[in-house]
């Protein structure tokens, strides 16, 4: 087994991480990563900014995406890997998703006007030039700006699910991110899927209709995971025919425990995992 050291599942400040993805090429290379992939929201803007870096430092770089889906009312999260970020499909859906979330954010600070924050889209935008701005950006601005004691308090009070200036978005279905993924030559994998806390029958139910849309794994190596978690997430995948991948959901200070290529300390990826998921491909 090739044990070498990667990550699968990164964000930048593209979407709501805190590296530039210059910067989080640099920092695979620090801490010794062979392979990385980055997998911000919504959105490819990052990779071709990190691909000189990954290619002057010797680190292999995954063209990746995180697309947020909604199944029956639930958050679902699905990553793809090896995306080519010229599919014009692609590049289409992402443009209608960064509208969408325009929208939803002029609402949220409409919101947060009202709760008495001072706050505007332009020094928003202005503070996080060329980025998909989302809920994360905002809270830091918020706490950057002294107008909340932690990051976690907006989410907590104000702009999580359900509290008092959350704004819902449009999401397409699991399934249809899983097509749009394979419509972009990527691979696609079903992320963390023991964080949507669905009941074992619910979660078969999703992967046999993920599955008819062509769903290639599941992120069966994960931060949050215990080793009998890692391990039942590893046999779900087996008895499903598919591969598994992992990573450590890296934030930077947004999630500032979280390390790159550890998580929160005892997390490894072997590079045997992503030499399945070539040879699959």
């Amino acid at each position: 087994m090739d044990t070498r050291s990667i990550d699968l599942h990164t964000h930048t400040t593209e979407s709501d991480g805190s590296f530039t993805p210059e910067a989080l090429i640099l920092e695979a290379k620090r801490i010794g990563l062979s392979a990385i992939a980055i997998t911000d929201h919504d959105t490819i803007a990052g990779i071709p900014k990190a691909i000189p870096v990954a290619v002057q430092n010797q680190i292999e770089l995954i063209p990746g995406i995180e697309f947020s889906t909604d199944y029956y009312g639930k958050e679902v999260h699905v990553v793809g890997l090896y995306i080519d970020i010229t599919n014009k499909t692609l590049l289409k859906k992402i443009k209608e998703f960064k509208e969408c979330r325009d929208h939803r954010n002029d609402l949220i600070i409409e919101n947060l006007q009202k709760e008495g924050f001072s706050i505007t889209m332009e020094e928003l935008r202005s503070e996080n030039p060329d980025c998909v701005i989302t809920r994360a950006n905002i809270a830091r601005f918020l706490y950057e700006h002294g107008m909340i004691p932690s990051i976690q308090t907006a989410f907590d009070k104000y702009i999580g699910d359900h509290c008092k200036c959350f704004v819902n978005r449009f999401k397409i279905t699991p399934m249809e991110a899983v097509k749009l993924i394979k419509e972009a030559g990527g691979t696609s994998i079903l992320a963390h899927p023991l964080l949507y806390h669905m009941s074992d029958t619910t979660l078969q139910k999703l992967i046999d209709e993920m599955k008819e849309a062509g769903l290639d794994g599941i992120e069966a190596i994960y931060c949050t995971y215990t080793p009998s978690e890692e391990k039942s997430m590893k046999m779900l995948a087996e008895r499903n025919d598919l591969l598994i991948s992992g990573g450590s959901d890296f934030h930077g200070s947004t999630k500032p425990k979280l390390s790159l290529g550890t998580g929160y300390g005892k997390l490894h990826v072997p590079y045997s995992v992503l030499n399945a998921i070539k040879a699959a491909r």
